[in-house]
C-alpha cells in the first residue's frame, strides 16, 4: 500500500503585546507548551512516516528477474551443474590417482582347523595384531590402460595356540614390505572410458538444451502473466473511471430532478447503474491483487513487495522473413539439438551392443620386491630394517598375462541386440524428421498470427478512438436531455468493451511476438539470435 505523508506549516504562539501583563508569564508557559506538544507531533507522526511506494515494473525487468529468481529457472540451472559435474568427474577419470589405505589396527582371534593325513583335524587358536597400510598411484593412459605403482607395508604380531602340545602359545613379531609396478590395458576393443566421456558429455549438452528451453518458456511465460495482470489493472482503471462517470450522472440526474426536468425513475436507474459500477470495481480489485500475488511468485519476488506494471502501448511494426524465421528455427531450437545428441547417444549404445560378438583381449604385467621379517626378537624398527634387507636379498617376482576370448556361438543373442539397438537409432532419425515438419509447420503459423494480431490491433485501436468520442457526445446528450440514463449505460458499457477489447488485441501481438522468439530463438523486432552455437 502506498503511504503518503502531509507536511504541514504552523505558526506557534502570539503577539506578546496583544497580552496583559497578568498574563504574559501564563503566556508564555502556553507558547512553551505549544512548541513542545508540536515537536512531539513531528517526532511520533510526522518523521517516521515512510513512504512505501509501489514498485514500478516494465516487461523487461520483470523477464530479467525471472530469469535471475524464479524457481522454474533454478531447478534446471541446478540439473545443468549437476550434469556438468558429472561430466568433469567422467573426464577426471584420466587423470593420476593417489590413494591410500591405512589399517591401525586390525585385530583377529579366532580358532583355525588343523587337518592330519593320519588322524582326525585339531583345532588351534590364532590371533593377530596388524598396523600397516597400502599406497596406490595409478596413471591412466589415454589407450584406456594404466600403470599402477603400489606399496604395502605392515607390521604384525602373530600367535597360536597348539592344542595337542598342551596349549603351548608360539608367538613371533613380523613385518611385510612390498613395492610393486603393475600395468594392464584392454585391447582389440573401444576405449570405454572415452566412450563414457562422450556420453557424459552429450549428457551435460542435454541439459544445456533443456536449461535453454526452460529459459525461453519462462519468458513466454512471464510475457503472458505480465500482460494479464496489466490487462486486469487496465480493467480495473476502466471499473474506476465508469464508476466515476456513473457518480457524475447520477449527481446531474439529481439536480435535473430538482428542477423537475427529470423523472423519478431515471434518477433511481442511474443509483442503480453506480450501485452496479461499485461493485464490478470491487470484484476487480480482488481480482487484481490475486494476479499480482501469481505474477510475484512467478518471476521470484517476495509476496510482500508493492509492484506495478508498466507497458508501453506503442511500437513500430517490423518485418519477419518467413523463410528466414524457418532457417533460425532449424539452426537454433533446442529440439532439433537434443535429437541430434539422443541420435550419438544411441550409436554408442550401436557399439556396446556389437562389442559382445567381437574379440576381446586384454595384456597385464607386474613387477614387485617383496621383504619379510621374521625374527623373534627386536624392536619393530630392527624389524622394518630386516624387512628391507630380506627386500633386496630376495629374487623380484615378475609376471604378464595376455588373455584373448571370442564367443563362438551365442545363438543369436548378439545380433538380436545389435539390431533392437539400431531400430531405435531409426526411431531417433525419424523423430529428428518429424521435429524438423513441426517446427517448419509452427514457423509458418505463428508469422501468420503476428500479421494478423498487428492488423487487428490497429483496429481496435481506431475503435476506442471511436468510442470515446462517441461517449463524449452522449454524455453531452445526456446533459442536456436528449438521451436517458438508461442509454447512457448502454455506451458506457460499449465503450468499456471495446477498450478491452483493445487492450486484449495488444496482448495478443505482444504474445504473438513473444511466441514467434520461443519458436524460433530470434528477436525478429531487434535483430538479433538467443540461439545456442553447437560445438
Amino acid at each position: 500500500m502506498k503511504r503518503s505523508c502531509l507536511l504541514i506549516s504552523i505558526q506557534v504562539g502570539e503577539d506578546p503585546t496583544r497580552l496583559s501583563l497578568v498574563e504574559k508569564g501564563r503566556g508564555r508557559g502556553l507558547v512553551r507548551m505549544k512548541r513542545f506538544s508540536f515537536i512531539l507531533f513531528l517526532l511520533l507522526f510526522a518523521i517516521p512516516a515512510v513512504v512505501d511506494a509501489q514498485r514500478k515494473i516494465t516487461f523487461d525487468e520483470a523477464i530479467a528477474i525471472a530469469l535471475g529468481e524464479s524457481h522454474t529457472v533454478h531447478y534446471y540451472r541446478e540439473d545443468m551443474e549437476a550434469t556438468r559435474y558429472s561430466y568433469l568427474y567422467t573426464r577426471a577419470q584420466f587423470k593420476p590417482f593417489l590413494d591410500i589405505n591405512l589399517f591401525t589396527p586390525s585385530w583377529e582371534e579366532g580358532v583355525q582347523e588343523i587337518v592330519q593325513a593320519d588322524g582326525l583335524p585339531v583345532y588351534n587358536s590364532t590371533g593377530s595384531l596388524k598396523a600397516g597400510g597400502n599406497l596406490s598411484f595409478k596413471y591412466v593412459l589415454p589407450t584406456g590402460g594404466n600403470f599402477d605403482l603400489s606399496s604395502n607395508m605392515y607390521y604384525e604380531n602373530y600367535h597360536t595356540t597348539l592344542s595337542l602340545q598342551n596349549n603351548e602359545v608360539l608367538k613371533r613379531d613380523q613385518v611385510y614390505s612390498r613395492v610393486m609396478l603393475s600395468f594392464n590395458q584392454p585391447i582389440f576393443t573401444a576405449n570405454k572410458l572415452k566412450e563414457n566421456m562422450k556420453a557424459a558429455e552429450l549428457d551435460y549438452r542435454r541439459s544445456v538444451c533443456y536449461y535453454t528451453r526452460a529459459q525461453m518458456d519462462i519468458v513466454y511465460n512471464v510475457t503472458s502473466a505480465f500482460y494479464q495482470v496489466y490487462r486486469i489493472a487496465f480493467e480495473n482503471k476502466i471499473n474506476q473511471d465508469r464508476l466515476v462517470n456513473s457518480k457524475e450522472a447520477f449527481r446531474i440526474a439529481k439536480l435535473k430532478m430538482e428542477t423537475g426536468n427529470l423523472p423519478e425513475g431515471e434518477l433511481l436507474t442511474t443509483e442503480i447503474v453506480v450501485g452496479q459500477d461499485e461493485s464490478r470495481l470491487m470484484e476487480s480489485q480482488g481480482k487484481l491483487e490475486a494476479a499480482y500475488d501469481d505474477f510475484k511468485l512467478l518471476i521470484g519476488l517476495n509476496l510482500n513487495d508493492s509492484i506495478e506494471p508498466v507497458a508501453d502501448m506503442e511500437f513500430e511494426s517490423f518485418l519477419i522473413d518467413r523463410q528466414k524465421a524457418i532457417d533460425e528455427a532449424f539452426h537454433n531450437r533446442m529440439e532439433i539439438q537434443e535429437n541430434d545428441i539422443d541420435i550419438q547417444l544411441q550409436q554408442i549404445e550401436i557399439k556396446k551392443a556389437k562389442r559382445e560378438r567381437e574379440v576381446k583381449g586384454n595384456i597385464s604385467a607386474y613387477y614387485n620386491f617383496t621383504g619379510l621379517s621374521t625374527r623373534e626378537n627386536g624392536s619393530p624398527g630392527d624389524l622394518l630394517q630386516s624387512s628391507f634387507e630380506n627386500m633386496s636379498d630376495r629374487p623380484s617376482n615378475r609376471g604378464i598375462v595376455f588373455t584373448l576370448s571370442y564367443p563362438i556361438a551365442d545363438w543369436g543373442r548378439s545380433k538380436n541386440l545389435v539390431q533392437r539397438e539400431e531400430r531405435r537409432l531409426n526411431q531417433q532419425k525419424l523423430e529428428r524428421e518429424n521435429t524438423k515438419r513441426t517446427i517448419e509447420t509452427q514457423i509458418r503459423k505463428i508469422v501468420r498470427n503476428v500479421y494478423e494480431a498487428e492488423k487487428r490491433f490497429r483496429i481496435n485501436q481506431r475503435n476506442r478512438d471511436v468510442a470515446l468520442e462517441n461517449y463524449r457526445i452522449c454524455r453531452l446528450r445526456f446533459e442536456s436531455g436528449d438521451m436517458t440514463g438508461q442509454e447512457l449505460s448502454i455506451e458506457q458499457e460499449r465503450l468499456s468493451q471495446i477498450q478491452l477489447g483493445y487492450i486484449d488485441a495488444y496482448i495478443t501481438y505482444r504474445l504473438s511476438i513473444a511466441d514467434l522468439n520461443r519458436k524460433t530463438m530470434y528477436d525478429f523486432e531487434n535483430d538479433r539470435s538467443y540461439g545456442v552455437v553447437n560445438k
